[in-house]
């Protein structure tokens, strides 16, 4: 197929920056917090958007693109339906990876970790700060299961229309929140020429204390 050969000539050298473990802040937050930074003054598009990968109840992987919505309290902060595929996913096995990628800077972030529920309030404070048109969006679509057509979702988003005309504030529904996702292991990988990247890892130590190493590419 010459989609194939296209694929297998791909190439591409990378030499934009250095990341050496020694400029590696000790902390990794704050590490991310800077790679954070320089993505957001380099005008990445979407530089929010993330990976999430979990896992079925059958062991097998699943993943999709979520937005990062926040850093609290050390953990990376995400919303959605709870009883979409990645909810039900979560609610069997809360393990989970995150996966940041900035190809205009030629960087990777990879995150494991655990994934717990944001608290009520947290979440409907979020929810009540998103447009109109996104909180109707959110009552309208039974997010991962079966619809006969485009069809149903503009009918269920023209009947939320109409039951929350009246209201100033659309109530968050019993199925849409937040997750909270503590990390154990960070890795930092910076693209590198002759593809020898530079890749620091960070995880938790017995005493909780972050230690940071440098793997090879």
């Amino acid at each position: 197929m010459q989609t194939a050969a296209q694929l297998a000539q791909l190439r591409r050298d990378y030499s934009l920056r250095t990341f050496s473990i020694d400029d590696a802040a000790a902390d990794p937050l704050q590490q991310f917090d800077l790679w954070m930074q320089e993505a957001l003054q380099a005008e990445v598009p979407e530089p929010n958007a993330m990976t999430l990968s979990t896992v079925r109840p059958n062991g097998t992987p699943s993943a999709r693109v979520v937005l990062l919505k926040g850093i609290e309290a050390h953990q990376f902060v995400f919303y959605t339906n709870t009883q979409s595929d990645k909810g039900v996913q979560l609610s069997h096995n809360p393990a989970v990876a995150l996966t940041f990628l900035w190809l205009e800077l030629e960087r990777q972030v990879r995150i494991e970790g655990t994934a717990t529920l944001l608290d009520e309030a947290t979440a409907t404070a979020y929810f009540q700060s998103r447009p109109r048109e996104s909180q109707l969006g959110a009552w309208a679509s039974p997010q991962s299961r079966h619809i006969p057509g485009r069809k149903f979702l503009e009918q269920n988003f023209a009947e939320m229309q109409a039951q929350f005309a009246a209201e100033d504030l659309i109530p968050k529904p019993d199925f849409w929140g937040g997750y909270q996702v503590k990390p154990t292991r960070i890795e930092f990988w910076q693209g590198r020429s002759s593809r020898l990247h530079d890749r620091v890892l960070y995880t938790i130590d017995a005493q909780g204390q972050w230690q940071k190493q440098l793997l090879a590419p």
